[in-house]
């Protein structure tokens, strides 16, 4: 008699109590090998390959793409083949599977990595910067091997489940786009230029394929004169109520612990640049200023336990750089800021956005800053209260820089300044401490260079 088995979602090394499918590798009555890819999961920091814990045929997929899956929750389920490798019983895979599925796991806190307050450094036009090789991080422990993230040929096209999933949101038929990676490979390069030019539509084969059109008038109401949806409640559409997946869902959580946990306060000033020298990096004097400040005042530069009621002071500046993206918030760490110059600050924020854009961004680089930025005066507003993140103390806030009337020795000159705001947990510091912080940045940023 044959045996079945349950395959429950694995917790994928994030702690995060649900996963989104990208893309099933298989179909029901498939027959699949021990370790073959099964499915692409999207989680709030990567897309992720999870491969086969049994061999045999596949008796049921739990959801289709775009479904979200609890972690601890079926997967899939299996008719095992004795006839094919199988895992030993008593050999650990990493993954949670069994006849039943077990009760979901209680959901450890959020880390401060997966989101922070308000929109971000560097997502600019990004178009023509976010090019690459079609990789993404998304290592699954299975055995006693770590297995990599490839390019699988599903359907005979190359490509990783970020690609996938990118050519899924753009609405790209991957059959139908010209390979240009490694081994003929479809890149995240090569569905954006696709997308772009239009050549390789889903389902544009039929010419008359795309969703109706209604031509009469749009109206509130239906014919009994009642009000109605333009939609039926299960049509993902403008105006209709839909699930938050992957980042912006983790981002909600985040913020949701944030303001249950955090007493904040908000500190606002402006810094003047008048005497700025030409060739200055904004984001790296940003930086260098909260270096600075987080020097001379160790107490924002700190993590803080509102259970235990204990402090961490850190000897090194780590800096969250809030990364603003389409599919939600990041917040990558630069670490060390406090040993780097302006161009070697330059260059490591590049490096985040550019691995943020591309999925491709380890889950250790989203995780263990002491403090963080964001620059949102990139796009607009001058002041704001961000939002302190657990454990830590403060996040600053850079406003959109303007000119300003100051008043001078013999009269008045414009000036230009930056507008600052500081939130701080006000558990674990101070206003003085924090007006200290703000007085030491502003001195920094008022230097010629």
């Amino acid at each position: 008699m044959s045996q079945t088995k349950n395959f429950n979602l694995p917790d994928l090394g994030e702690g995060l109590p649900d996963a989104t499918i990208v893309e099933w590798f298989v179909k029901e009555g498939d027959v699949i090998k021990l370790d073959e890819p099964l499915v692409s999961m999207e989680t709030a920091k990567a897309v992720v390959e999870v491969p086969s814990p049994f061999s045999g045929k596949v008796l049921k997929l739990s959801g289709g793409a775009g479904d979200i899956i609890p972690t601890g929750s079926v997967l899939a389920s299996f008719e095992l083949d004795p006839n094919l490798p199988q895992r030993a019983d008593g050999q650990d895979t990493g993954h949670s599977h069994g006849h039943a599925a077990p009760a979901a796991a209680p959901t450890p806190p959020p880390l401060p990595a997966a989101a922070a307050p308000v929109v971000a450094e560097e997502a600019k036009p990004a178009a023509t910067e976010r090019d690459d090789a079609g990789t993404v991080v998304g290592a699954m422990q299975s055995s006693n091997a770590v297995h990599a993230e490839q390019a699988l040929a599903v359907g005979g096209v190359k490509a990783v489940p970020a690609v996938r999933a990118m050519a899924r949101k753009l609405g790209v038929d991957l059959s139908r786009v010209p390979a240009t990676g490694t081994d003929g490979a479809v890149t995240m390069a090569d569905v954006k230029q696709a997308a772009a030019n239009g050549t390789a539509k889903l389902g544009a084969a039929p010419a008359q394929v795309s969703a109706p059109v209604q031509s009469e008038a749009r109206t509130p109401l239906s014919a009994a004169g009642k009000p109605m949806r333009t939609q039926p409640p299960g049509v993902v559409a403008k105006g209709q109520p839909e699930p938050l997946k992957g980042v912006r869902r983790n981002m909600a959580r985040v913020m949701a612990d944030a303001h249950s946990k955090v007493v904040p306060t908000t500190l606002n000033d402006d810094a003047d640049i008048h005497a700025w020298l030409p060739g200055n990096d904004v984001t790296a004097r940003l930086v260098r200023s909260i270096v600075v400040a987080a020097q001379k005042v160790p107490a924002m530069n700190a993590w803080f336990d509102g259970e235990a009621l204990t402090r961490t002071l850190h000897a090194q500046v780590d800096i969250g750089i809030a990364v603003d993206t389409d599919d939600g918030l990041f917040v990558p760490a630069l670490r060390n800021a406090d040993m780097l110059d302006a161009r070697g600050i330059r260059e490591g924020v590049n490096r985040l956005r550019e691995q943020v854009e591309s999925r491709s961004i380890a889950a250790s680089e989203l995780s263990g800053y002491t403090i963080s930025l964001s620059n949102f005066g990139m796009f607009a507003g001058r002041y704001a209260t961000p939002v302190v993140v657990p454990p830590c103390v403060a996040i600053v806030g850079a406003g959109r820089a303007r000119h300003q009337m100051t008043p001078v020795m013999g009269g008045v000159e414009a000036h230009k300044v930056i507008p600052l705001s500081v939130t701080f947990d006000h558990r674990a510091a101070t206003g003085g401490e924090a007006a200290r912080f703000l007085r030491a940045m502003m001195d920094d940023l008022a230097l010629a260079s």
